[in-house]
């Protein structure tokens, strides 16, 4: 049985680390005694994490858009001014946007895209020089249960999480025999704030977008910190790949059994409004 890849002492940057399953990877890994570059636009929620991380660790904090192209080409620069080096690189960054294909507009689905994928893309591109001169080093992407299926209403977010996993999986084959591993994560229905802050389409009336909000809200049940807890012993274990609660095993279930006809499936269960 293989060791576990040790954490302490290691460094690992983190997008989206202001909230959510960002913050809780973070303090997942600072138990652990790994040392952190934490990113994000939100700069108050990235105070607040650094001020839960305590001492013990080094912790760096940045203002970071991952959509922004030359912001993240500049990065790796930034975190070597504050860290000798980096040895796991967790792509969490991800937004929402809510309504049908129809209803979404261009401008709205290629703002996910940027964020949700090419971040996902970019960060690795400027990283992966960094992963390759560490000893052993792991690349983790945020994927969704919704990277695993496709419900109706979840366009833009489906389409760029189901390539985070197909980037993933052949990163993966590609990096086969080097010191650089991969673990993709497919997190169910997360307590954080997504489906809060998600973009609303500008044709959806009030009562759609109230209905669509507590539908979608009812799914987000997992405390953040027990998803954190999952994600990081999955990359201690070194695995490719790790699906984060009872409904995304469901899906990922559902999805092999079924791959053409689980939509009727998902709406039996998914909750009502």
């Amino acid at each position: 049985m293989p060791t576990r890849y040790r954490l302490s002492d290691r460094t690992a940057v983190i997008t989206g680390a202001a909230g959510g399953i960002g913050r809780a990877i973070a303090l997942s890994l600072a138990r652990r005694g790994a040392h952190l570059a934490l990113a994000d636009i939100d700069d108050a929620g990235l105070a607040q994490t650094r001020e839960l991380i305590g001492s013990g660790v080094r912790v760096s904090t940045h203002h970071l858009d991952v959509a922004d192209r030359d912001a993240v080409a500049a990065f790796p620069q930034i975190v070597l001014a504050e860290h000798p080096g980096v040895d796991l690189l967790v792509n969490n960054a991800g937004v929402a946007v809510g309504g049908t294909f129809e209803q979404v507009s261009e401008a709205d689905f290629e703002w996910l895209f940027d964020i949700n994928f090419w971040g996902v893309v970019r960060m690795t591109r400027a990283f992966l020089p960094l992963l390759h001169a560490a000893n052993e080093a792991r690349i983790v992407n945020l994927s969704s249960l919704f990277g695993l299926i496709a419900p109706g209403g979840q366009a833009a977010y489906s389409a760029a999480k189901f390539a985070v996993r197909g980037f993933s999986q052949s990163l993966r084959m590609e990096l086969e025999g080097s010191t650089v591993g991969i673990t993709v994560v497919h997190p169910g229905g997360i307590a954080t704030a997504i489906a809060k802050n998600a973009r609303t389409p500008a044709g959806a009336t009030p009562e759609q977008l109230e209905r669509n909000h507590r539908t979608w809200s009812k799914m987000l049940r997992m405390p953040p910190a027990e998803a954190g807890e999952i994600i990081v012993r999955a990359v201690e274990q070194r695995k490719p790949r790790v699906i984060v609660g009872r409904d995304a095993t469901v899906a990922a279930l559902l999805e092999r059994i079924a791959p053409v006809s689980y939509g009727r499936f998902i709406q039996e269960l998914k909750p009502k409004a």
